[in-house]
């Protein structure tokens, strides 16, 4: 069964993109995970299908699939991409688009400085949102938002093992890491806990990221953001994604980041997010949150995907 891509990708976060409109895409884990892996497949942050809409408000249904075959909720950075996708392939000319993800319908807008604007949806910053088990734990209230301190102690390698394929243990050991960390929590479709540091070259995410990601406290997991304030409408992020791991740029995560920061206090709209791929701008007065960035096809394709499914099985 032959499947024709492409490969895109929005300020580094790179993903490979299906019409299963124009053709029939059964997506099922193995699938996913085989398009995602960077050593046997096409290598991907995650797999994005477009389809026809099941809802008369939408243009089209847009879903999500990370590197290790789990299916999200939204992807900011992928919604650009897949806008851009939807008229470059001739699927439709509408400007604004309306598209149907797994908790609703978010509006993307294409602009002539070939950047994209995506309505982001609703916030929500209650625990059960996430969802998040907060009982017991020491909190306090920075300005608007609430600090959850977090026990890196509660997740060990066991807990990170279990949390699937796309997820790594910590390279530094738990005697370099802080014992805890103090997180806000923002629900934007997808679930994130967002801390503040001093240098985000400087933080070890490769070993805080997993642990809070799989933190048991977490039952879904967690994105998990590395925001440093530059100024007040300027910031640094790093974020370790769910399923995928560190990813050169995440659009949930930075709009988590921005809402964060701002209930906190220390930050004002709208809010230049610099990414290790690229800039994103975050626009959020409280209600309305818009996500403008970039958003770019590399090339085209076309992968044979039961062979490729066999082939990586006997490669194990």
């Amino acid at each position: 069964m032959n499947w024709n891509f492409t490969k895109m990708h929005g300020a580094g976060n790179d993903f490979v993109v299906l019409d299963g409109v124009r053709q029939t895409i059964e997506m099922t884990p193995e699938r996913a995970r085989a398009l995602g892996d960077r050593h046997f497949g096409i290598g991907a942050d995650q797999i994005l299908l477009v389809e026809p809409a099941s809802s008369p408000d939408a243009d089209f249904r847009y879903r999500i699939f990370n590197s290790d075959g789990s299916e999200v909720e939204h992807c900011g950075n992928g919604a650009r991409c897949f806008v851009r996708f939807v008229h470059e392939t001739g699927l439709s000319d509408r400007n604004p688009l309306r598209a149907e993800i797994a908790t609703g319908i978010i509006v993307l807008d294409e602009g002539d400085d070939e950047q994209v604007t995506v309505e982001m949806g609703s916030t929500r910053f209650e625990p059960a949102a996430l969802p998040f088990d907060a009982a017991g734990l020491a909190t306090r209230t920075e300005n608007a938002d609430t600090l959850y301190t977090l026990p890196l102690r509660d997740a060990g390698a066991g807990d990170v093992a279990a949390a699937g394929a796309g997820t790594t243990a910590p390279r530094s050991g738990c005697s370099d890491l802080p014992p805890t960390v103090d997180i806000s929590i923002v629900a934007i479709s997808n679930p994130h806990a967002v801390q503040i540091v001093d240098d985000v070259d400087r933080t070890p995410v490769e070993g805080i990221g997993p642990l809070v990601e799989s933190h048991p406290r977490f039952p879904r997991r967690v994105n998990a953001g590395f925001m440093q304030i530059v100024d007040r409408h300027t910031i640094r992020l790093r974020v370790y994604e769910r399923g995928a791991g560190e990813t050169l740029a995440c659009g949930t995560g930075a709009c988590a980041a921005v809402a964060a920061g701002i209930r906190r206090g220390v930050l004002d709209t709208p809010v230049r997010v610099h990414a290790r791929g690229g800039v994103l701008t975050v626009d959020w007065d409280g209600s309305s949150l818009r996500m403008t960035g970039p958003a770019q096809s590399v090339y085209t394709g076309q992968v044979d995907i039961d062979q490729l499914v066999f082939s990586m099985a006997m490669s194990r």
